[in-house]
């Protein structure tokens, strides 16, 4: 399952977005802004600090969140995206819409903070 070419589109042009992720000891709500790239079909988002960060600890134990972007919220199911080469393929894509890029990890090396980092966001 995709998302509507409008919103991909949306995201592409979208420079922040909020995203609401769910506490996994509270259960509290958490909005935090962030990018948002696109990806052909796809949407991501990343912490460029890692796993470190409580936004992304709360995705990996609850993948449940809300996209909000120009007006809409739309309930989305998060990916945490574990695979090297998907995660490394953020690096061009950001670099290309926010002008920022950090180390990137190659080949059999252990992927970098911002690497594992890394979620796919799908419709709910």
């Amino acid at each position: 399952m995709s998302f509507d070419k409008s919103l991909i589109e949306l995201a592409e042009k979208t420079k922040e977005i909020e995203l609401t992720t769910y506490g996994r000891k509270t259960g509290n709500a958490s909005k935090r802004i962030m990018w948002i790239t696109a990806i052909g079909d796809r949407l991501y988002v990343r912490s460029g600090q890692g796993l470190g960060r409580q936004w992304p600890q709360n995705l990996v134990a609850n993948p449940k969140a809300i996209l909000h972007i120009e007006g809409q919220e739309i309930p989305v199911i998060t990916r945490h995206v574990t695979g090297k080469e998907e995660a490394r393929a953020m690096h061009a894509p950001i670099k290309a819409k926010y002008d920022s890029e950090r180390p990137a990890s190659k080949g059999d090396e252990a992927l970098l903070p911002s690497e594992e980092a890394v979620f796919e966001l799908l419709p709910a």
